[in-house]
């Protein structure tokens, strides 16, 4: 009897566990029950992340390494767009693709940084997808910032810790300000220097340019310089007006012919003193601080 009821007990156990792996759906097929994997989707890179590495013009998946921007890096992404227009291979230096782009970071990099990027010792440069990564079918486009030593010629790139985001909201060590100028009377270099030094110009803002041919003739560069004019006397508070040239020189610094084709027409504007030095930032100092030069 005894025996009887051990095997009675043993089968009814058997049964549970049967009845338990029945309701869980594992009935013997094990592959028409799990859900499909989704596919592999594109690579595309992702924003607000930094790269060791130097920007390059296209970015391969076996050359995407990104880090978090706490850790020393060259590059940083601010942002990543899509192309909406398709074309056998990526856009070329000058098409209107390229340059809808560069507009597109533009915005965005200023936007990310919290004032014009231009204002700052920063590049913006727009990476695309390689030519077989655009054959399978890629469209994105990477918005890359990287800190520079000066906005001047022979710049070298930073390594840095620490984001760029909204790192020109306010005061900040990136910012162009007082510099100290070098070379004849064109002004060959721009120096930054503190502005309780002497100096003898200062950055005073960005000139938007139209869309227009790269300045090489002098005729060409009228427009740049009446432009920068005008940012230096509202930077300045004075009136813009024909006795301006009279107050204070202006330094021209446009993009490279590079940058001018695939859309970058920010101007870069200093005021400059050819004769004296001061001690102080002439940010809206008026007529008194700008006053009409005699000699």
């Amino acid at each position: 009897m005894r025996g009887a009821m051990k095997v009675l007990v043993a089968a009814l156990v058997v049964g549970a566990v049967l009845t338990g792996c029945a309701s869980s759906g594992l009935d013997g097929d094990l592959t028409d029950d799990w859900p499909a994997l989704p596919p592999a989707g594109p690579f595309t890179p992702a924003a607000g992340v930094c790269q060791v590495a130097d920007f390059t013009p296209t970015v391969a998946l076996d050359g995407y390494d990104p880090v978090g921007c706490d850790l020393p890096h060259r590059v940083e992404t601010v942002h990543v767009g899509a192309f909406t227009v398709d074309r056998p291979a990526p856009p070329a230096l000058g098409s209107t693709e390229l340059r809808t782009a560069f507009a597109d970071c533009d915005s965005q990099a200023s936007g990310y940084v919290g004032d014009n990027w231009r204002a700052g010792r920063l590049r913006l440069a727009v990476a695309l997808p390689t030519g077989s990564g655009w054959a399978t079918g890629l469209r994105w486009y990477r918005c890359d910032l990287t800190e520079l030593t000066t906005v001047e010629a022979a710049a070298q790139v930073v390594t840095r810790t620490g984001s760029l985001r909204d790192a020109l909201k306010g005061a900040s060590a990136l910012r162009l300000g007082c510099q100290r100028t070098s070379g004849d009377i064109r002004v060959q270099k721009l120096t930054p220097i503190d502005c309780g030094t002497p100096h003898d110009a200062e950055f005073v803002g960005v000139w938007p340019a139209p869309e227009r041919p790269y300045p090489t003739k002098t005729a060409d560069w009228a427009p740049l310089y009446a432009g920068c004019n005008s940012i230096l006397a509202r930077y300045a508070g004075v009136p813009d007006d024909a006795v301006l040239r009279f107050r204070s020189g202006v330094v021209v610094r446009p993009p490279g012919t590079g940058r001018w084709a695939v859309g970058d027409r920010g101007v870069r504007c200093y005021l400059w003193l050819s004769d004296r030095t001061v001690t102080a930032s002439l940010k809206g100092v008026g007529t008194a601080g700008l006053p009409v030069r005699t000699k």
